[in-house]
């Protein structure tokens, strides 16, 4: 099948590259209509909420990311970003990482690109892993805290991720970067986009990423491609866009005590384990259009994911490793489809549209002595609606926002069990009150629901056990609420960029970590009777004269969980976060400093342990020479000591991920 999905992409790219074989360099005499321009492609501003919108948004653009990013997952430029925390499994910045955004874990946080969801349906996780520098190639994203706007996939529970995909009326251009740094990692590519040319386009990227990671036997080998081609017509636009990633992981997943790595901070706690994933994605979009007002727009995507990891159960629960190790495989596949129509007048907007998919992952389990152990598959497939209505005045923007969503998950092994279905409808409403064309007031309530994964549904087995009456032995079943309350201010001009929000999270039978652990290491969730998530949050950028810029984000979070008549903080919600930045530019040179306070936060419900605040400080320099760009990174420049997660095991003991200390990155770029 990873044949066949290359196989598909060089095809489509070779019948696309024979569309486009006309002369990029000739001038384009064809006039484009600013309805179907690339980048306002209404597939994603369908899902996209626009600066006057009652919610709490960040925005990155290309210009923005691009100083920032060498190779490294998204998770770690969005911690700059409030109320956001991440971290890596191996300490260094290629190979697994994850992000909590207000307190809340990445599977409830929907991430999608151009409207494609990629959170995997079953475990509503996403893996950027799977597919390496994917930054490198997007044209921004939006960053929604909060429910925000209706969105495809798995519900927006403690935010959402947009991110968009490139611009192809770009100018001509081609790259080629080598990045390489501490812990022998590297980072090749080369891209090209040819800009809109005779009413086409076409962008191509590939990279080579590697990384022996800062703990010992935590590497990360990864490759992809990331590819884009459209017409733009009249009336008519066509656009295909895909990825392909390959990646190789030495597992680290694993806490290390404390102990441990005050004797060796390389300390890695798994043995000798594996992973190994191929992904790849495509989708078809097309828009049409209507009238002056109107247009209708649709989207077809599939999604393919193979490969497997070990697991040392003995080194899991402290016994010494043998030749005994497990592997859990698996095989995916991702249908949908979404479409939409969408209606503007001078103060009336509407848009109507819904999204469908079906979804199947075969899970296989063995031993390495006894060979395969079970086999089992499981079908998970959604349908939802939605109906957005604004209408806006000179001062005033109201807006409704509908959702109806359908998702049911069956089953097929050894042990029978009924298909579960769970319907929820999710509405949202907002007003902004525009005191003048720099500063908006808002206030919007929103209340969604979310399923319980299959781990939750599973009690973390792989293949699903039965009691000793046969019946399937099912934990968590029953889906969770949230009602979400975002009021603010943001106040923008040429010279800064302020938005100062207040949020109130109040949820109903929230699933969360109950401290125990499944057969597989996976960490088990309960529902708990009442908790809230509230906190104050700011985001300001400020250009104070033509050569000197500040960023600051800040958030405080008060949060509880009371079970049985017990009232609790929540795990990795830390009350307070601080990330600050200075930037200098004078003529080809750049510099950047910047500081992150991140306070400390519990790591088990009885509140006993933690891991501790820290202050982190980060730095870059670039000089451009005509075409080149160099630059060199020092990141933990004072070479702290510091973790970013942690958690008690089964035994009782606390375990951390520790984050590498000073290291450093050197970057060329040579734009042709």
């Amino acid at each position: 099948m990873k044949q066949f999905s290359f196989l598909f992409f060089f095809i489509s790219f070779l019948i696309l590259q024979n569309t486009f074989s006309q002369d990029f360099s000739t001038s384009d005499s064809t006039k484009i209509n600013s309805l179907i321009i690339l980048p306002e492609l209404p597939i994603a501003t369908a899902y996209f909420a626009e600066s006057n919108s009652p919610f709490t948004i960040h925005n990155l653009k290309k210009k923005e990311l691009q100083p920032l990013n060498f190779g490294q997952e998204p998770s770690f430029i969005l911690q700059n970003t409030p109320s956001v925390t991440a971290y890596s499994d191996a300490g260094s910045y290629y190979g697994y990482s994850y992000i909590r955004m207000r307190g809340i874990d990445q599977t409830r946080i929907n991430m999608t690109l151009d409207g494609v969801p990629l959170n995997e349906p079953e475990d509503q996780g996403v893996y950027f892993s799977n597919f390496p520098d994917f930054l490198n190639s997007l044209d921004g994203m939006q960053l929604i805290r909060g429910i925000g706007n209706s969105k495809n996939g798995s519900a927006s529970y403690g935010g959402s991720i947009q991110f968009d995909s490139p611009v192809l009326n770009d100018s001509l251009s081609a790259e080629v970067g080598i990045d390489y740094g501490s812990y022998n990692t590297y980072r090749i590519y080369g891209e090209f986009n040819s800009g809109v040319k005779q009413n086409k386009g076409i962008y191509l990227r590939a990279s080579q990423l590697h990384s022996d990671g800062y703990k010992y036997r935590s590497g990360n080998i990864g490759q992809s491609l990331f590819y884009s081609a459209g017409y733009f017509g009249e009336s008519v636009t066509w656009k295909l866009t895909g990825f392909a990633g390959n990646q190789k992981n030495e597992m680290a997943w694993i806490g290390v005590p404390k102990a441990e790595i005050e004797d060796d901070p390389r300390t890695n706690g798994n043995a000798n384990e594996n992973d190994q994933f191929f992904q790849t994605l495509i989708q078809l979009q097309n828009q049409i259009k209507i009238s002056e007002k109107s247009a209708f727009h649709s989207s077809l995507y599939y999604n393919y994911l193979e490969g497997n990891y070990d697991f040392d159960s003995n080194n899991f629960v402290g016994l010494p490793s043998n030749d005994e190790m497990f592997n859990y495989a698996f095989q995916s596949n991702f249908l949908g489809m979404f479409a939409n129509y969408q209606f503007n007048s001078r103060h009336l907007g509407l848009v109507a549209g819904f999204h469908g998919n079906l979804y199947n992952r075969n899970h296989k389990g063995s031993e390495l002595n006894l060979g395969q152990l079970y086999s089992n598959t499981g079908f998970k497939n959604e349908i939802s609606g939605f109906l957005k209505l604004n209408y806006e005045s000179e001062k005033w923007l109201g807006l409704v926002d509908l959702q109806v969503r359908n998702t049911s998950f069956s089953y097929k092994g050894n042990v029978e069990m009924d298909a579960l279905t769970w319907n929820f409808f999710n509405p949202k409403a907002g007003l902004s009150y525009l005191l003048n064309d720099k500063t908006t007031f808002y206030y919007s309530v929103g209340y969604t629901g979310r399923e319980p994964t299959r781990n939750d549904i599973f009690q973390g087995w792989d293949d699903l056990q039965a009691d000793s009456l046969g019946n399937p032995d099912l934990g968590n079943t029953s889906p969770e609420y949230v009602t979400d309350h975002e009021f603010g201010m943001r106040i923008s001009n040429h010279k800064y960029y302020l938005n100062l929000n207040g949020y109130y999270m109040d949820f109903k039978n929230e699933i969360v970590l109950n401290g125990q652990f499944g057969p597989n290491g996976i960490a088990l969730t309960n529902n708990v009777e009442k908790s809230f998530r509230t906190g104050v949050e700011l985001d300001f950028n400020w250009r104070i004269n033509e050569h000197l810029g500040y960023k600051n984000s800040a958030s405080f979070n008060y949060s509880r969980i009371t079970e049985s008549e017990i009232t609790f903080s929540p795990i990795l919600t830390p009350k307070f976060i601080l990330f600050q930045e200075v930037v200098f530019h004078w003529k080809n040179l750049s510099a950047a400093l910047n500081g992150r306070f991140q306070d400390y936060s519990y790591i088990d419900f009885a509140n006993d342990n933690k891991i501790d605040s820290y202050f982190l400080v980060n730095s870059r320099l670039a000089y451009q020479i005509q075409k080149f760009t160099f630059m060199v990174r020092v990141n933990n420049l004072f070479n702290i000591k510091y973790f970013n997660n942690g958690y008690v095991d089964y035994d009782g003991v606390s375990k951390y991920f520790i984050q590498a200390p000073r290291n450093y990155m050197l970057s060329v770029k040579w734009r042709l």
